[in-house]
């Protein structure tokens, strides 16, 4: 008898060593600062989010995928705004839920271009916010930069258009599918 119960006192902590030790293990992982150092996001998250200023038409109320720059349209505008417009088509269902826009801090607007190559872009003189806009945008690299607004006017991501598309896909999927606005 002695046997049996010595047995059964192994089986009793057995299964609460395999109960409590994960969770023992999580705690310590917790509290110790420990964080995984992965992450998902293709693009550069923005850290602090930045307000976009006020500008004469607002964006609040849909997602944006945004080229800020010469509103002459050069060609790192154009494949910003093919890259931008390819990505916002890709979504399917969601392309309602996403804007694409050009944000031009001078010279607005080639629309002889934005007509023939991008109907329904959403372009906005921002000429005279130019120097408010610029102060919140990271200057690396960006002509070749596209940026993601929230519903909100918040500037939240910045991704290079010299990288895989498929990357500002996933990442607009994954905004889109987490989103409770817009």
């Amino acid at each position: 008898m002695t046997e049996s119960r010595t047995r059964s006192r192994r089986m009793l902590l057995l299964l609460v060593a395999l109960f409590f030790l994960p969770l023992a293990l999580a705690f310590a992982a917790y509290y110790s600062g420990w964080r995984p150092a992965g992450n998902t996001n293709h693009g550069e998250l923005l850290q602090p989010i930045r307000q976009l200023p006020a500008l004469s038409q607002s964006l609040e109320g849909k997602w944006a995928l945004a080229w800020v720059g010469d509103g002459a349209c050069d060609t790192d505008c154009q494949t910003a705004l093919v890259f931008a417009r390819q990505t916002r088509l890709s979504l399917a269902a969601d392309t309602v839920r996403v804007n694409w826009v050009l944000l031009a801090t001078d010279r607005c607007c080639n629309r002889e271009y934005l007509d023939a190559a991008h109907k329904g872009i959403v372009a906005i003189d921002a000429s005279a916010q130019r120097d408010a806009l610029l102060a919140v945008l990271p200057t690396k690299d960006l002509p070749q930069s596209l940026f993601v607004i929230d519903p909100l006017g918040n500037i939240v991501l910045r991704f290079d258009v010299r990288q895989n598309p498929r990357g500002l896909l996933e990442d607009m999927k994954k905004l889109l599918k987490l989103s409770h606005i817009g």
